[in-house]
């Protein structure tokens, strides 16, 4: 097994971890659920949720992974050695497994973004019919070679390592992405008519908040914007030197990745607004809706090309965590090289993805089953063999190694029922909506 490598410092960490969380979910879902379910007022449970829920699962994550150094495999794998079960490693790998679905998928949306990136900047997306060309080139043969770049593109960065690799890219992709986003703001703002989207976005609608929807698309965007799912996070966290305080770097997480959802929605819905365009959300916001908008602004072409330039800061960033989720599994627990480990994942991903391309139906059916029910039950597993099986005692502990201001029993409490109970929860509603993340 390679010698594990630690971030070299708090900042470092911190913007791997919003990279990994902000993902597509916080451009293409946030502004429209957020104008869509009371404005202003929507931003009341999605706070809270964030704060309170978010939080906590990403304090749980980071501090599993520190505590055991190493990601969720090994992390469960010891926990049943102390206990004397067999069978660690095997429900140490579901978690890793569920991630590689994520992975799976996810690239098939990057190699869009690519593909958008290209027409946009050699002139060729002006020249054809938005809705029809995304229709017909997504679920098709061509599409799979742009996944194919997707897929390398994350390759040559895990490669690299923790420091050189995944560090380094991080610490240059999120600073470019938050300014990208306030240049797009501002143009956006600039339009004739963009009131109405900020007035879709932040009019407070209060009688949202006697709805029951309301506070479920809160609790989903606010659970999963964060990359709560067993995996990613806790390999971020087995990479954290011992004196980094986690509860500090979890709040800093969930706070800019919030940030990050609300500049994209002041990027998307004022434009969406000044055009007259109906307000989507999902892959028809961004490869159907905003190509439309960008035809039509004075100097459309370079603004398309520096929008899709954010979408794969955003999209890549996350995309590094599904895969050092995977190959750090495999790293653990076998004598490969990391660049060997990482190609083997790389190749197997795109093999196993191939169907994903040629069928949306697939596509969504897959997806649909990886965010609505693994991806939480694997954070489930997580927290019941953090807080259950481990020690409650010895998982505060964990989490408070470091820490400025320890945490108390009261948040154990909070932990080990609520959070775990507001998880199953997560599971169920997803179900019953057909997905709240």
């Amino acid at each position: 097994m390679e010698k594990r490598e630690k971030f070299t410092s708090r900042m470092g960490f911190v913007m791997a971890c919003i990279g990994s969380a902000i993902g597509l979910g916080n451009i293409w879902m946030f502004p429209y659920r957020l104008g869509a379910y009371g404005g202003a007022a929507f931003l009341i449970p999605y706070f809270l949720f964030v704060l309170i829920l978010g939080t906590t699962g990403l304090i749980t994550e980071f501090a599993f992974g520190r505590a055991f150094g190493g990601g969720s495999m090994t992390g469960i794998s010891e926990v049943f050695r102390e206990r004397t079960w067999k069978g660690g490693k095997i429900v140490g790998m579901l978690p890793a497994i569920g991630l590689l679905g994520i992975f799976m998928f996810y690239n098939v949306v990057v190699g869009w973004i690519l593909k958008y990136l290209v027409m946009s900047g050699t002139g060729k997306l002006a020249k054809v019919d938005k809705n029809t060309y995304f229709t017909e080139f997504a679920g098709s043969a061509a599409s799979i070679p742009w996944d194919a770049v997707a897929i390398f593109l994350t390759v040559l960065v895990i490669c690299a390592g923790v420091v050189k690799g995944i560090e380094r890219i991080s610490k240059i992709i999120m600073p470019a992405l938050f300014l990208i986003f306030i240049v797009l703001i501002f143009q956006s703002l600039s339009l004739p008519g963009a009131m109405e989207g900020v007035k879709f976005l932040l009019q407070p609608k209060w009688e949202y908040l006697l709805k029951a929807d309301t506070w479920v698309m809160a609790l989903g965007q606010a659970f999963f914007t964060v990359s709560i799912n067993g995996c990613g996070m806790v390999v971020y966290g087995s990479y954290l030197k011992k004196e980094y305080d986690i509860p500090h770097l979890a709040v800093s997480t969930a706070v800019l990745d919030t940030l990050a959802a609300v500049l994209a929605s002041f990027v998307i819905m004022p434009a969406v607004f000044a055009f007259g365009l109906d307000a989507k959300s999902g892959p028809p916001l961004l490869f159907m809706t905003m190509p439309i908008i960008f035809e039509k602004m004075p100097g459309g072409t370079i603004l398309a090309v520096i929008f899709f330039i954010s979408l794969l800061c955003a999209a890549i960033s996350s995309s590094i965590n599904m895969l050092e989720g995977v190959v750090e599994a495999i790293l653990s627990h076998s004598k490969l090289t990391r660049k060997k480990a990482v190609i083997f994942v790389g190749v197997v991903t795109f093999v196993l993805s191939v169907p994903l391309n040629l069928s949306m139906t697939t596509f969504d059916q897959f997806t649909n089953l990886i965010t609505v029910v693994i991806s939480p039950l694997m954070a489930l597993l997580v927290l019941i063999v953090f807080y259950y099986l481990h020690d409650g005692e010895k998982a505060l502990a964990a989490i408070n190694e470091g820490a400025g201001k320890p945490l108390g029993k009261r948040f154990l409490a909070f932990a080990k029922y609520v959070f775990v109970i507001v998880t199953i929860l997560v599971v169920i509603l997803g179900i019953v909506y057909g997905g709240i993340g």
